[in-house]
């Protein structure tokens, strides 16, 4: 469990850095994409470890998909409650057929 609250982690701070600054338009584009780095570095300081120490209890393929999925999930929550756009019903429905697709990695 830890690998997949550590990649939980990671995917918050990698959320806040890729869009986090859609929030501050007016800012200098140089700005944001400093602000961005500086909070990829701590994305980096979770991602590293959960894919070291979850690499034997899961494949390389099963740990890029567990990413994914909590990606599109954390996602979901950013830009619902921090960016105020609500996903529309299609936009879930692609997202279900992706952890549909993501269900078949781990089928034995």
């Amino acid at each position: 469990m830890i690998t997949i609250f550590l990649l939980i982690a990671s995917n918050i701070f990698m959320t806040a850095a890729w869009y986090g600054h859609l929030k501050f338009r007016q800012a200098p584009l140089w700005e944001a994409i400093l602000a961005s780095w500086g909070i990829a570095f701590f994305e980096y300081c979770f991602q590293v470890p959960a894919n070291r120490w979850g690499y034997g209890q899961f494949t390389a393929v099963q740990l890029k998909t567990i990413q994914e999925v909590i990606t599109l999930s954390v996602f979901v929550g950013f830009s619902t409650f921090y960016l105020g756009e609500t996903p529309s019903f299609k936009q879930l429905g692609g997202f279900a057929l992706i952890a549909a697709g993501a269900a078949l990695i781990f089928r034995k």
